[in-house]
């Protein structure tokens, strides 16, 4: 499928949704627009490597050309947790300058609430499922885990500050685990880490409906469906963070990471938001980019710091 015609499904996706993309202030600077981003020759990844048997439980491993041991980060795609909207190669751009910088990428796909079995629990343990599938492969691979970060864009956004609170969601949760990789600190790329926010939210473009279907409906064991699913229900995470918002983002608008710096903060997380001028959301992603390039700085930086001490269990 071509870059365009992925990109025309997915605005399709999003009007059939009846989702409308809200106006924000005006750029001074002209916005890049997805085919910006994917017009550009697909890099390819170093290695596929399954976690489950679904067609969408894998990752894709970027290896440095240096012998290692190798950093990682542990990237998550968005779409509105839609796999008809985006898959893991839109990350495949970022991915790659990462590599070229040194740093291996585990780029891991899974079910949207689009497909079967995706939504709650599935999408959830998918990406859980493939975050741990790491610990399998760093030895082979010489990836270095101590200080593991995971980067989030969009709705990956949420899902990368998810893996991050694991340890504290609660122990009735059918989500919970023993022991979840450790995630050192967390970078949300124009990410809605926020459930309830967003599904309340008039000028976010992903909508209450796709939301729902994320969170899965209440039932009698479980009447709140933000415990297990929002990270903003098991703050504090003890896990850095760093929130990154485009000033002229329609689909992630920088007032949604005021919002979750503030509660962060006051529950006494380590956290910054960085709001960024004359960007939009692809931008976010995109190598030569501004945006892009500050993140870049954000992730070397935790890649390089010792690993916080978590928060108590919950």
């Amino acid at each position: 499928m071509s870059a365009r015609v992925h990109i025309a499904l997915a605005a399709a996706m999003l009007a059939g949704a009846g989702v409308s993309v809200p106006s924000v202030p005006a750029s001074p600077t002209p916005l890049m627009d997805w085919p910006d981003l994917l017009g550009r020759p697909m890099p390819a990844a170093t290695k596929r490597i399954r976690y489950g048997d679904k067609a969408s439980q894998f990752a894709d491993l970027w290896l440095p050309d240096a012998p290692g041991p190798h950093p990682v980060v542990v990237m998550v795609h968005g779409g509105c947790w839609r796999s008809k909207i985006a898959k893991l190669t839109i990350m495949n751009y970022a991915a790659e300058d990462l590599r070229r910088r040194g740093i291996a990428v585990w780029n891991i796909e899974y079910r949207g609430v689009d497909q079967a079995g995706g939504g709650y629990p599935g999408t959830f343990a998918d990406v859980a499922a493939a975050a741990d599938a790491l610990r399998g492969v760093a030895q082979t691979y010489r990836l270095e885990l101590k200080n593991t970060v995971a980067f989030g864009h969009s709705a990956g956004g949420h899902l990368a500050m998810w893996l991050a609170a694991r340890p504290r969601l609660p122990p009735s949760s059918l989500l919970a685990s023993r022991d979840p990789l450790p995630i050192a600190a967390v970078i949300s790329s124009g990410g809605l880490p926020d459930l309830k926010a967003d599904r309340s939210a008039k000028d976010a473009a992903c909508g209450a409906e796709v939301i729902g279907l994320l969170t899965g409906a209440p039932s009698p064991g479980r009447s709140d469906v933000y415990a297990d699913t929002s990270p903003a229900e098991r703050l504090p995470i003890g896990v850095r963070q760093e929130i990154v918002n485009g000033r002229q983002d329609p689909i992630a608008p920088p007032w949604l990471g005021a919002h979750w710096t503030d509660r962060a903060r006051s529950a006494g997380d380590d956290v910054r938001l960085t709001i960024i001028e004359s960007t939009g959301h692809v931008e976010l992603i995109s190598p030569g980019a501004p945006a892009w390039s500050r993140e870049v700085e954000m992730i070397e930086r935790w890649l390089r710091s010792s690993p916080n001490r978590r928060g108590p269990a919950p």
